[in-house]
């Protein structure tokens, strides 16, 4: 007997497919449920059962040995029309099932009893079901405990939806203080143009440079599921893309990292030191339009982060790196101490380097 839609039925599939689980790969945290269920019953088969509009999967099963069948021979449609527990001693003294070819024959169905899965907004998706080959009945310690599992099946799917919306909110909101970030180093950049004072522009370009860093962190942290973490070989691959953009054309900056995520403030402190280190490097390592490069590394090695910046330029020469009261100097040592790492650098004939690891 195929069971009635249910009486919220478009609201019901709504709610259902919001959770976006259906045809999903089987999960061990399921998979435990089912089988606990079945131990605790002493039954061959225990399933976690959502009914689609034409059709119930199963999520996790143990003793079924399918991932889902048509609704004219499930049960469970007929129990989420029901109370939010259901029991049949025998299936086949049951108007709704005796006619079920999953019922008849020596090896059918003949008991059944399903806690409904139930959401937030009190509709059922399917059941915590457990099923027998011969009729019986179920203590109620046996109930209670396939109850209160259902119950932890719906926390583990509210869970997994509240993190999926929070990655989306999240994600937006990256987005748009992406946006926001890169308008704002458009206005600061027309605005250093009128400067005169050098101190003043330097000021001011070290402040776009941190705003072109964090809107690209916040680029990649769209992409972070929102769990924190940032690709941070792509990260670092755009800071010296848009740093790129902004050096003259006789200076080529290149870069090589190891497959690294950070949290956002570490990438960010790594991104500010890089950002720094290069146009420290453009201002004092090449005069007169000297050709040459700024090579940046980022390594993993026994636990270790090795952040290497160098370039080909005057080096010692310069004077650039040595002044310990710069702005960029003062910020990339705030940074270094920020990761609590150690930093070192370098003035040699052969160039400016610095090392950073933590």
């Amino acid at each position: 007997m195929l069971a009635d839609p249910h009486p919220k039925q478009a609201q019901r599939l709504r709610t259902l497919y919001d959770y976006d689980i259906l045809d999903t790969p089987r999960e061990a945290d399921f998979d435990e449920i089912v089988a606990l269920a079945a131990q605790i019953c002493d039954a061959p088969i225990s399933v976690i059962n959502l009914i689609d509009k034409d059709r119930q999967w199963f999520k996790a099963e143990v003793g079924l040995g399918a991932r889902e069948t048509p609704l004219d021979t499930s049960l469970c449609s007929h129990a989420i029309l029901d109370a939010p527990f259901v029991e049949i001693p025998d299936t086949l003294r049951d108007r709704r099932m005796a006619d079920n070819p999953l019922c008849a024959g020596e090896d059918g169905l003949r008991f059944y009893a399903g806690a409904l899965l139930v959401a937030p907004n009190g509709l059922p998706l399917g059941t915590l079901c457990i099923l027998d080959n011969k009729p019986r009945r179920l203590t109620e310690e046996q109930r209670n405990a396939v109850a209160v599992l259902s119950r932890q099946v719906m926390k583990q799917l509210d869970l997994r939806l509240a993190l999926r919306r929070q990655a989306v909110l999240m994600s937006e909101a990256d987005h748009r203080v992406k946006n926001s970030l890169q308008t704002l180093s458009a206005m600061i950049r027309l605005h250093a143009r009128d400067l005169k004072d050098e101190s003043s522009l330097e000021v001011m370009e070290a402040i776009q440079r941190r705003v072109q860093a964090v809107a690209s962190l916040h680029g990649e942290l769209q992409h972070s599921a929102g769990n924190d973490e940032v690709d941070t070989a792509a990260f670092l691959g755009q800071v010296v893309e848009l740093l790129q953009d902004t050096a003259p054309s006789h200076i080529t900056i290149s870069h090589r990292s190891d497959a690294i995520s950070l949290n956002a403030s570490a990438a960010s402190a790594i991104g500010l030191i890089v950002s720094e280190f290069a146009a420290n490097s453009i201002k004092h390592g090449f005069p007169n339009n000297t050709a040459g490069r700024i090579d940046v590394d980022l390594s993993l090695v026994d636990g270790a982060y090795h952040l290497i910046c160098k370039d080909d330029g005057i080096g010692s020469q310069s004077g650039g790196l040595s002044r310990p009261g710069s702005l960029g100097q003062t910020l990339m040592s705030a940074a270094a101490s920020q990761l609590d790492g150690t930093l070192d650098t370098d003035l040699t004939p052969e160039g400016s380097r610095l090392t950073l690891t933590f």
